[in-house]
């Protein structure tokens, strides 16, 4: 009998599940995003609690009182930033950029580092992340920047964003090496926990943040 030859896993065989959990999630961050004021406040602070309850879960094995404080502190500052980007002046078109940025850099790092792999970026902190990601995060970043119709000032932001997005990516992957877990929770199916989907977006929106500041009133393309 000829031997069963095992089937090679697929780089993309988790790409369905995290489809449908985006399909859900995506929509619903949307319409709190368009109805502002309380709605995004309300999920802003769940999304906060979420984080915290994570963290805290995370750490149990090894607890540290100042690295929670750090981590929650974090998260809150990030929290922040967003509810002052959207209450800002134009604060919609703002926000949902930053988010396209963002989520642009994740799904070009996704594509790019599966389609093409190569040498990789951090493999101490996380392996699965490659140069050709980390590139093609930054070039999808830039692409959205491209149909906004940004500056050269906005492309530079745009190219900001991503890169520290993806520094923020890194820093989790770090945090859950550190504590020995994979996901940091499971409450998203095919993408772990909140702060799995958030770690860019943390990192990025006290950038954006103070970009605004800086142009009160300001698209954050121009």
């Amino acid at each position: 009998m000829a031997p069963v030859l095992a089937e090679k896993p697929s780089n993309w065989r988790d790409l369905r599940v995290r489809a449908v959990s985006a399909a859900v999630l995506i929509p619903v961050a949307l319409a709190a995003l368009w109805g502002g004021g309380l709605a995004w406040h309300a999920l802003t602070l769940v999304g906060v609690a979420c984080l915290a309850w994570e963290w805290v879960t995370m750490a149990r094995a090894r607890p540290s009182l100042t690295g929670a404080m750090l981590a929650i502190g974090y998260f809150v500052i990030g929290g922040l930033a967003l509810i002052h980007l959207r209450d800002a002046a134009g604060g919609f078109g703002n926000v949902l950029y930053v988010l396209l940025l963002v989520w642009g850099t994740d799904i070009g790092a996704y594509i790019a580092g599966r389609a093409i792999g190569g040498p990789k970026l951090a493999p101490a902190i996380s392996p699965g992340k490659t140069w050709s990601g980390a590139v093609g995060g930054l070039a999808a970043s830039l692409a959205i920047a491209v149909v906004f119709g940004a500056s050269s000032a906005g492309l530079a932001l745009a190219a900001g964003l991503s890169v520290i997005s993806q520094i923020g990516d890194l820093a989790e992957s770090a945090a859950k090496r550190h504590f020995g877990v994979k996901d940091s929770s499971h409450l998203i199916p095919g993408h772990g926990g909140v702060f799995d989907r958030v770690d860019g977006l943390l990192a990025a929106a006290p950038l954006a943040a103070l970009f605004e500041l800086a142009h009160a009133g300001q698209a954050l393309w121009r």
